[in-house]
C-alpha cells in the first residue's frame, strides 16, 4: 500500500531563495529575492494574462483574458507585438474570456495555432476552441476557423488549458462552471454525468464539463480515445472540479485542479480515468470533505449554506464512492482531519484565504539536466492564493511525487502561470489583474504589487 501522508500547512519547507521584499509595478523594475536569482518586472499594463508559452524565434506568447488579444513579447527588452485581437469574446470578471493557447506540434511548417475562449450563441455563454495561422511577413495570427464550439459555459471554473501531447492530439482542461457551490449552489454538478450516444452524435456537450477532452487538430473524436459508460466521445477524463493546469512530460500527462477548501491536486491524467470530483476531494479518506448535494435540497435557493459542513444537510461520505476507475492524486495540497479550523478570525470575510489550499493555476518541468540543481526532475506549479511557486520533486520514473514541498518567490499577487526558459536559467510568471491573495506576511490582501504583470526571475548561479 502506497504511503500516503497527511501535510499541514506548518510542515511546507519555505526557502530563503523566495523571500522577498515589496516589489514596484513599473516595467523594468527589479524584485529583490535572495541570490543567486534575480528578479525583475518584464512587462506591465497586460489585461489579465492568462497563457504564457514559447512562440516562434524564441518569443513568449501570451493571452489576454479580458484584453481579448494574444500578445508577443521579447524577453530580452519586453518589447510588445499584438498578434490578434478577438472582439467575439465574452469577457467576466474572472473565468471568462480567452484562455489556453497552444502551437501545433507541426507549427514550423504549418504555423497553426489553437486558442480557446468563452463566446455569447444567442444569449447563451458558451466555450470553443479555435484555430489560425500565423503570418511571419505581418507578425498576425490569420485565417479563424472553428475546431470545436458549443461546449458549456458558464461564470466559474471554467478550466481552459490547451496542451497538445505527443501523440498529435489535443487536450482541454474543462470546469464544473462552480456548480453545487456558493451562488451556483442549486445547479447540478454534472462533473461525473457522462454523454451519450445520442447526445455525441447530435453534437450534444452539455455532458463535457468538470472533464478533460482529448481531440484531434480538426476537433473530432480519436479513434482510440476511451470508451466510457459504453460510449465514445471527446471526454478523456472524468471528475474534475476546476483544472487549470495540464502539462506533458515525455508521454506522461500532468494536471493541477482546484480543490473545495482542502484538497488541491496534482494528478497523473491515465485515459478513462475517473477523479473522483464532486464525491471525493483528493485521496478517498473521508477526511473534512462530504457532498452536499445542494441542487437536490427544497427551496434551495432559500436554504443558507451556513458553515462548512452544515450538520443539518444529508452528506455522501467519499469512501461510499466505490468507482473502479477511481484515480488518486500523487500529491494533495492539502489534505487536513476534519477538524481543521476553516474559519479562522485572522481572515475575517475572506475566510477562504486560510483554508489549506493554494489554488494552483499551471504547472511546468524543470528537466533533469537543468543548472539549477535543486530543481531537476520537479514539477513546478504556479499558486493564485499565495503568490508563489511550489515545486514538487519527483520520483526517477517521473510518475510519482516525493520529498518535501518548496517555496519559491512569494509576492503579494496572483500567480496565473509559469513558464521556465529553454536553457533552464529564467522563470516567467505572469500575474493577474486584480483578485485576493495572501500578502509577503500570509494575511489578506486585496491589492496587487504587480498587476497585470509579466515578472522574470533569472538564475545567476554556476
Amino acid at each position: 500500500m502506497r504511503f500516503k501522508r497527511r501535510i499541514s500547512l506548518g510542515f511546507v519547507v519555505l526557502l530563503a531563495l523566495g523571500l522577498v521584499t515589496p516589489a514596484l509595478t513599473a516595467s523594468g523594475d527589479s524584485i529583490p529575492v535572495a541570490e543567486p536569482f534575480v528578479g525583475k518586472t518584464l512587462v506591465d499594463g497586460l489585461k489579465a494574462p492568462w497563457s504564457l508559452i514559447w512562440g516562434p524565434d524564441g518569443q513568449l506568447w501570451l493571452t489576454e483574458r479580458q484584453g481579448k488579444t494574444v500578445v508577443s513579447v521579447n524577453p530580452k527588452n519586453g518589447q510588445k507585438t499584438t498578434l490578434l485581437e478577438i472582439p467575439e469574446v465574452n469577457v467576466g470578471p474572472q473565468h471568462e474570456g480567452l484562455l489556453g493557447l497552444a502551437l501545433a506540434p507541426d507549427f514550423a511548417t504549418s504555423g497553426l495555432v489553437y486558442l480557446n475562449y468563452t463566446y455569447l450563441d444567442g444569449q447563451i455563454e458558451k466555450h470553443k476552441i479555435a484555430r489560425y495561422k500565423y503570418d511571419p511577413a505581418s507578425k498576425k495570427l490569420v485565417e479563424p476557423k472553428d475546431v470545436l464550439t458549443g461546449i458549456p459555459a458558464g461564470v466559474d471554473h471554467q478550466g481552459g488549458r490547451l496542451v497538445f501531447g505527443p501523440d498529435g492530439a489535443l487536450y482541454l482542461s474543462k470546469g464544473e462552471l462552480g456548480h453545487n457551490q456558493g451562488g451556483n449552489r442549486c445547479k447540478r454538478n454534472d462533473a461525473q454525468r457522462l454523454p451519450t450516444a445520442k447526445e455525441v452524435a447530435a453534437k450534444d456537450y452539455s455532458a463535457y464539463v468538470g472533464k478533460v477532452l482529448r481531440l484531434t487538430p480538426e476537433g473530432e473524436i480519436p479513434a482510440d480515445n476511451p470508451v466510457i459508460n459504453g460510449v465514445k466521445s471527446h471526454v478523456f477524463t472524468v471528475g474534475h472540479r476546476n483544472p487549470q493546469g495540464l502539462l506533458f512530460v515525455g508521454e506522461t500527462l500532468f494536471e493541477v485542479e482546484h480543490g473545495p477548501s482542502t484538497d488541491d491536486e496534482l494528478n497523473v491524467l491515465v485515459s478513462g480515468g475517473n477523479y473522483g470530483w464532486p464525491y471525493i476531494a483528493g485521496y478517498r479518506d473521508d477526511q473534512a470533505y462530504a457532498f452536499i448535494n445542494w441542487s437536490a435540497v427544497k427551496d434551495c435557493a432559500k436554504v443558507d449554506p451556513g458553515a462548512y459542513l452544515p450538520v443539518n444537510q444529508p452528506k455522501v461520505l467519499e469512501t461510499s464512492r466505490k468507482a473502479k476507475d477511481f484515480k488518486e492524486p500523487i500529491r494533495t495540497f492539502y489534505t487536513m482531519p476534519t477538524n481543521y479550523n476553516f474559519q479562522d478570525s485572522k481572515f475575517g470575510a475572506l475566510a477562504y484565504l486560510g483554508w489549506a489550499t493554494i489554488a494552483p493555476s499551471s504547472l511546468d518541468y524543470y528537466p533533469p539536466d537543468g543548472p539549477i540543481k535543486a530543481w531537476r526532475n520537479s514539477i513546478i506549479i504556479s499558486s493564485l492564493k499565495n503568490g508563489a511557486l511550489y515545486r514538487v520533486p519527483l520520483s526517477g520514473d517521473q510518475k510519482q511525487a516525493q520529498g518535501d514541498l518548496i517555496k519559491y518567490f512569494p509576492t503579494a499577487n496572483r500567480y496565473r502561470q509559469v513558464l521556465i526558459s529553454q536553457d533552464g536559467r529564467a522563470i516567467y510568471v505572469i500575474t493577474d489583474n486584480a483578485g485576493n491573495g495572501l500578502d509577503e506576511a500570509g494575511l489578506p490582501n486585496q491589492t496587487m504589487k504587480n498587476p497585470g504583470s509579466l515578472l522574470v526571475f533569472e538564475y545567476k548561479g554556476q
